[in-house]
């Protein structure tokens, strides 16, 4: 409860109460002295906001909020829930120049395909998206009515919206609402390796479907893996050239973001062949929390 500093007390108060036992340390005042101490710090912390557990840090001396524990559920990752990654340079979502999730047609399953004025179509191996939202906050119960933005890569490694070629499209960028069982579903292609990054797809989750025109809402901000084998088989195709020299330059241990873990809760189950894929991925999200990156 107190700090020993391993002295006899030098004063004849302490926190402004004359002490029981001056010529005694703070921490031999006797047990009526301590629990009036204790219940003037709970009420303390009451006032501040914090529970039984910031009692307990700040019992410990973890006063300046820098203790590993300390950190508030309004923000970070909890237990099982999905990392929080950054959306990188081409999240297409307002945040960094061009905003897809403004415009009419942006909710859709299929998303090869680019929409509204433009009219590109991205090819390759062709790829379901199966994704699975989950609240950490209801006990894992189906997040029916999320909303999830998906976005990745062509087989080239550009980006529609950001790349040199592309700027004009929008093609493989798309939200899907959760149903009951708080399943979406996405038709695209095997996205490409592009040089210092692991196959991935980025997404982006919003607790309604009204909050996708505002990106400062999102609930989860992450990204699925794709692991090796269905790589290897894909980039074997027609049009991935690119990508074969590509992926034998990278590994997960070497990904700017996937190192840390090697991607543990963001690899995708992907069955299937190159004549058609299927990546499947749980994505458990805590409405108790806001992404830590953007």
């Amino acid at each position: 409860m107190y700090e020993r500093r391993g002295r006899r007390n030098q004063g004849t108060d302490f926190e402004g109460r004359a002490l029981a036992r001056p010529d005694e340390e703070v921490v031999d005042q006797g047990l009526g002295f301590d629990l009036d101490t204790l219940l003037g710090r709970r009420r303390m912390l009451g006032l501040l906001g914090l529970g039984a557990a910031g009692l307990g840090l700040a019992a410990c001396g973890g006063g300046d909020g820098s203790s590993s524990g300390s950190s508030s559920a309004s923000a970070g990752t909890s237990s099982g829930e999905i990392p929080d990654e950054t959306a990188g340079p081409y999240p297409g979502d307002g945040s960094n120049g061009p905003d897809v999730l403004e415009q009419s047609g942006i909710i859709r399953s299929d998303i090869r395909t680019s929409f509204g004025t433009a009219n590109g179509t991205a090819e390759g191996v062709p790829m379901t998206m199966e994704l699975t939202v989950s609240d950490l906050a209801r006990n894992a119960a189906p997040f029916a009515g999320a909303a999830v933005y998906v976005w990745h890569c062509d087989r080239d490694g550009a980006y529609s919206m950001y790349s040199e070629g592309v700027e004009e499209e929008n093609f493989l960028r798309g939200v899907q609402i959760a149903d009951g069982a708080g399943k979406v579903r996405f038709t695209s292609i095997f996205p490409g390796c592009y040089p210092g990054r692991w196959p991935h797809v980025h997404f982006e989750v919003y607790a309604t479907r009204a909050d996708i025109t505002d990106a400062t809402k999102t609930i989860a901000i992450s990204q699925l893996a794709l692991p090796k084998d269905a790589c290897d088989k894909a980039y074997a195709q027609p049009g991935y050239q690119r990508s074969v020299q590509t992926l034998a330059e990278i590994t997960l241990e070497t990904d700017l973001i996937f190192k840390d873990d090697k991607a543990t809760r963001q690899m995708a189950t992907v069955t299937g062949d190159p004549t058609g894929y299927t990546a499947s991925l749980t994505i458990a999200v805590d409405t108790r929390t806001t992404p830590a990156v953007s």
